[in-house]
């Protein structure tokens, strides 16, 4: 480990580090543009310019050049601060004076770092080039002309997201970052190149000229778009969210989100329910939570318990779950459910649920089987991760049922279940396979899952110290529901199939808007909880609106089994409540209290469940990964403008 002296203090630091990345370690300051410490090294800016001693006499470049034993680096000398003045004058002499109309004022690097190092007049008195504005859709507003060419969004394109759509043509005074025969980006993660851009080239659409970063209230809080639970901040004004942001969790999201998680936003001010309805005369009226209450307790003690079901959907969290076990124990009502497509999932056998590597232990795995699994649709912050350890040359990737570009190199081995018999990484160090959500909703789903656990235990997968069984669930409601033990003595299929037969009489959905078959639903009595009037409100005859996971503090699971919490950032529109007030006030309507709730870090400690010895009955179904609109997978994404456009470009 090399000691290096900057501005006088000794440091010592790890192997292969450059000059900049030892100047952070001794907490010195130097300026950059082009470098990021996600992304590949371009050396484009000049502007974190050093002095090192013994070199010739002029400034180094510290983002390309490595620390070495007794190097003595200055970063405060005149020679330093005159190179570092002559190249933001470089950088000025084409950019516009465009600071009060531009979106990135208030949180722009270039702005920054101008006014600490810059010399404050310039000898350039030309005009200024201009440079065509790009189309590269309905996320990414682009305003060329500010470019300073850092080729972070290339670097992060090409490196990142693996889908190489950006690019630069001609050079010097003539060089453009441009998208591939322009083309929109059609990776699901364009939006981190907002965040990377340092100046106001790449901007946000959706958020163009709504507000400044001073105005704005910012809250740290938990996405729930996907079961990933990447770490978000929500910028919000007054009543209305104005943008989302992603935070830094080197465990989960690292500091990327994707863009569902960061556009989908103007979702929560469309089509939101803002007060009860009770059916009356044929039609939908509006009322108050107390006649709803009323309607419903009327209602549920008209009928036996078993002539009820009640459904969870894919974005209730784990507490609202708990409180709805709750009332079906002390109602006495068994058919309940948060299995919608027919999960075949035990919620007592954790380690099968669950993404038992972790997202952060892929990067020690050195073998990955995919079974059935598109994880760049399902869940793209892990698709990112898997990218980045192949890329490291240490990951080789096995695939079955999967035959789409994942963005990284994989062996494909078929669809037929044959192949799943027969695969064996036992030769591997740490390997890993994941089981994709569709795989379990066949109807041999349950042979499958102890199939896929027969290999993790034979290929060595399942140790002390490593778990290489992974499920990739596509929402979080399955995992909050199955952790809450949101189970009981009827599925979903057998509690429509008692809707259709009218042996059930009362469905309480709570936010169910996917998944299940509707029309089986017209002879029931449907109580809908939810945020939005979607296809869960339809078919309901009363409904109680609930508030987003932006206007409420609730617990969520994410697909390690890690719980976190959301935080409220505004208001709910109108008379909405937080999910557990309607259900704590709906238990006091019917006499009883829900106590409190679980500790769910004792309920996500996870023991392995060995396979079962007996061999089912597999059918003759491919094995292969469902397709879906990526942008308009739950209430919230379909009801935003934004996701709507975008599901349009990519069809």
């Amino acid at each position: 480990m090399p000691t290096v002296t900057i501005n006088g203090k000794s440091v010592t630091i790890a192997d292969g580090l450059t000059i900049i990345q030892a100047c952070e370690i001794a907490n010195v300051e130097v300026p950059r543009f082009c470098y990021h410490e996600r992304l590949a090294i371009a050396g484009n800016c000049r502007m974190c310019l050093v002095e090192v001693e013994g070199m010739p006499p002029k400034p180094v470049a510290s983002c390309a050049m490595p620390a070495t034993e007794g190097m003595k680096i200055h970063t405060d000398t005149p020679m330093v601060k005159k190179a570092r003045e002559g190249v933001m004058e470089f950088l000025l002499a084409n950019h516009p004076l465009d600071c009060p109309i531009c979106d990135q004022g208030g949180e722009c690097d270039l702005q920054d770092q101008a006014y600490q190092y810059g010399s404050g007049k310039s000898h350039y008195h030309e005009q200024k080039r201009a440079v065509q504005d790009k189309n590269m859709g309905p996320l990414v507003k682009t305003q060329m002309t500010r470019c300073i060419q850092c080729t972070r969004c290339i670097r992060f394109i090409e490196d990142v997201a693996g889908t190489t759509e950006l690019g630069a043509v001609n050079r010097g005074e003539n060089m453009e970052i441009t998208t591939y025969l322009d083309q929109n980006i059609k990776s699901e993660l364009s939006g981190n190149i907002i965040d990377l851009c340092p100046v106001g080239a790449l901007t946000s659409k959706p958020y163009a000229f709504k507000a400044r970063s001073w105005e704005l209230n910012k809250t740290e809080t938990i996405d729930i778009m996907d079961a990933v639970g990447s770490n978000i901040r929500i910028d919000s004004r007054g009543i209305e969210v104005m943008r989302i942001l992603p935070r830094l969790n080197e465990e989960i999201n690292e500091e990327w989100i994707s863009d569902k998680t960061r556009f989908c936003y103007d979702g929560l001010k469309y089509q939101r329910l803002d007060k009860p309805y009770v059916k009356r005369e044929g039609g939908l009226q509006s009322a108050s939570f107390e006649q709803a209450y009323k309607a419903i307790v009327e209602v549920v003690k008209a009928v036996n318990p078993s002539e009820i079901a009640v459904l969870s959907g894919q974005l209730s969290s784990a507490e609202e779950n708990f409180a709805l076990k709750k009332i079906c124990e002390k109602l006495g009502i068994k058919n309940f459910d948060c299995r919608l497509s027919g999960e075949k999932l035990s919620a007592t056998d954790s380690a099968s649920y669950l993404f038992n590597t972790k997202i952060s232990g892929i990067e020690e795995a050195d073998a990955c089987l995919l079974i059935g699994t598109n994880p760049r649709k399902d869940a793209p912050i892990l698709n990112v991760r898997l990218r980045k350890r192949f890329l490291s040359k240490k990951l080789k990737v096995f695939a079955i049922g999967v035959d789409v570009d994942l963005t990284y190199a994989y062996e494909n081995l078929g669809s037929d279940l044959s192949e799943l018999r027969n695969v064996d990484l036992s030769a591997y160090k740490n390997p890993m396979l994941i089981l994709g959500h569709d795989v379990i909703t066949r109807a041999d789903g349950a042979e499958v899952l102890n199939l896929a656990k027969k290999i993790a235990e034979k290929s060595g997968m399942i140790r002390a110290d490593w778990n290489g069984f992974n499920f990739l669930s596509k929402s979080t409601g399955l995992l909050n529901g199955l952790t809450a033990g949101f189970v009981g003595s009827s599925n979903v299929e057998e509690i429509l199939k008692k809707c259709a037969s009218k042996e059930i009489k009362i469905v309480i959905l709570h936010a169910v808007d996917d998944e299940i078959d509707f029309k089986k639903l017209k002879d029931s009595f449907v109580i809908y909880l939810g945020t939005h009037g979607d296809r869960g409100a339809h078919v309901a005859d009363v409904i109680l609106p609930t508030a987003a996971y932006s206007e409420k503090t609730a617990t969520y699971i994410n697909l390690e089994g890690r719980a976190q919490t959301t935080a409220r950032a505004v208001f709910a529109p109108g008379e909405a409540k937080e999910d557990w007030k309607i259900f704590t006030e709906l238990a006091q309507e019917f006499g009883f209290d829900l106590g409190t709730k679980p500790d769910f870090a004792e309920l996500l400690k996870t023991i392995w469940i060995k396979s079962s010895e007996a061999n089912g009955d597999f059918s003759d179904e491919k094995i292969a990964a469902k397709n879906f609109d990526f942008y308009l997978t739950n209430p919230i994404a379909r009801a935003s403008r934004t996701l709507n456009k975008c599901s349009a470009e990519l069809k």
